[in-house]
């Protein structure tokens, strides 16, 4: 498998596109994943053409570092990477978390500004420089790529940043990363940080430089591309620009940018471009973090035009006000895709050309909500199929399945829900009351499988499409004992939408507390 630095030997013009959304993406409050959503962005990922897939960060957890030696195991082309800090440790459990993958890499890192070192490592600067030896020394050992990243970069002082980056090649590194860990620089200057260590790192020809820049001031993507300008040729990236805080650079304005501008951004990079959308709307169904309709690139509004003016620009030539394609990014051209006299084999083709591929009894039941979906709706759009396609996929091999719900409410009350099940495979059924019927819906779920230890944390509810006929897809979020887990619901009925997601949700905490016990009772078995 070619590696990160033979791409940019081959081709000086080569962007490695390095993604982080399963480490830095995940460590956003409330986007954390299990296993099995990791899995699937990791695919997901892999076939988008990332050149290397930061699975996570193995000494956090056993958890975390499970998902990375999973992930090692199954990725087919990118480069998968395990972050580790200076530590003996860490740097142990990066090693063989990715020990499976075909092509590896350990990342470490350790702060160099004055004010990380004095408030937060309380090392002097002659030990951080002997760290970042032992450290990438070390890593060196279990691969021969390794990434080393000065936190807080565009605070540190040039001649210590020169000095520890000249040390870490030294050391054997082959990635020097310069983050903007707190979203501080801005482009004119970031570039100039970049041009600086060419300028003056003798060794610097024998590493790619890399840039991880934070949105804090809204200025990632522009930090990126001005270090990208100035020589650097791996960026740091998420998919819909998640991250810590204000988030990360997004990797699809980046990728956009440079393909839709390339007369000005000469650059080539190895993404599949029409993978985009459907990257992104499935890392917002698994977190339940929706994209903003103005976001750029996937936004619901990225290429939709309501002024009259520019409608009839686009009527005359999409080029007046649309400067790349929808079908560039993975987007259908016609928004009517489906109706309800499609047959089987309709929608099977629709959805083999929108990227899904389910198996007999998924698609079964996903043919049989699109039918009753296409009953309530008069359009039926892309969007609708993704949440609907997504919401059935999720719920595969789950500890309790949503069958029925009737609801009565109004002003007079009482309020009640009527709710249907399967636990394991037994159905159950109760009817409860509530102030309101959300809240009904929420404490019939409650009294047959009672969590008094959860709490609701997050009610957000949010149309897919336009219209009154549009289908609602709902987030909840529950917390038990400072873990916190996402479940999404999508369905034409709000309410409906209501009970699938607080029940995903609850299957998550349940896995989630299973693995946990499991994990402690091997803990007690061990001598």
């Amino acid at each position: 498998m070619t590696s990160a630095f033979e791409k940019v030997q081959k081709d000086p013009n080569r962007v490695i596109i390095f993604d982080t959304t399963l480490r830095d993406g995940e460590q956003s409050p409330g986007c954390s994943m299990n296993l099995e959503e990791k899995l699937k962005m990791a695919q997901l990922l892999d076939e988008l053409g990332v050149d290397v897939i930061e699975a996570g960060f193995p000494i956090a957890s056993p958890g975390d570092y499970e998902s990375v030696h999973e992930i090692a195991k199954m990725v087919k082309n990118a480069t998968v990477c395990g972050l580790s800090r200076a530590k003996q440790a860490d740097i142990e459990a990066a090693g063989t978390a990715i020990a499976p993958a075909a092509s590896k890499r350990i990342h470490t890192f350790i702060s160099t500004s004055p004010l990380h070192m004095k408030h937060k490592l309380k090392m002097g600067p002659n030990s951080v420089i002997e760290a970042v030896h032992e450290s990438v020394t070390l890593a060196r050992n279990y691969t021969d790529d390794v990434e080393w990243s000065a936190e807080d970069a565009s605070r540190t002082e040039d001649d210590f940043l020169c000095q520890c980056v000249e040390t870490a090649i030294n050391a054997g590194a082959t990635v020097i990363n310069i983050p903007d860990t707190v979203g501080y620089a801005i482009p004119d200057e970031y570039g100039r940080r970049i041009a600086m260590l060419f300028e003056r790192v003798p060794n610097i020809d024998k590493a790619i430089i890399s840039t991880h820049c934070h949105n804090d001031l809204g200025l990632a993507v522009a930090n990126s591309i001005a270090g990208v300008q100035n020589g650097a040729r791996q960026v740091e990236c998420t998919i819909n620009g998640i991250g810590e805080r204000a988030g990360n650079a997004a990797l699809e304005e980046i990728v956009m940018a440079i393909r839709t501008r390339n007369d000005m951004l000469p650059y080539t990079n190895g993404i599949d471009t029409t993978k985009i959308t459907k990257t992104s709307k499935t890392l917002s169904t698994i977190t339940g973090f929706g994209v903003q309709p103005n976001k750029a690139i996937v936004g619901a509004n990225a290429f939709a035009h309501a002024s009259g003016i520019h409608q009839d620009g686009m009527l005359k030539n999409t080029q007046t006000y649309e400067i790349m394609t929808p079908e560039s990014v993975g987007l259908a051209e016609s928004k009517l895709v489906m109706a309800k006299h499609s047959g089987r084999a309709a929608f099977k083709s629709k959805l083999t050309e929108m990227g899904y591929e389910l198996g007999e009894n998924a698609f079964q039941d996903a043919f049989t909500r699109f039918k009753k979906l296409a009953d309530k709706k008069k359009e039926i759009f892309e969007d609708d199929l993704i949440a609907l396609i997504e919401d059935e996929v999720i719920r595969e091999n789950e500890h309790m399945r949503f069958l029925s719900l009737q609801i009565v409410a109004g002003t007079e009350g009482p309020q009640t829900a009527d709710l249907c099940v399967t636990v394991e495979g037994e159905k159950k059924c109760v009817k409860v009351e509530g102030n309101g019927p959300v809240d009904a819906i929420f404490k019939a779920i409650r009294e047959i499988e009672p969590h008094p230890d959860a709490k609701l944390q997050l009610y957000q509810v949010h149309a897919v499409t336009g219209g009154t006929d549009a289908q609602a897809e709902v987030t909840v979020r529950l917390s038990e004992n400072g873990k916190f887990v996402n479940g999404q619901g999508a369905d034409a009925d709000t309410l409906v939408a209501s009970a699938r997601a607080y029940i995903h949700a609850l299957n998550k905490l349940i896995r989630k507390r299973n693995m946990q016990n499991a994990q402690h009772m091997k803990e007690a078995a061990t001598p």
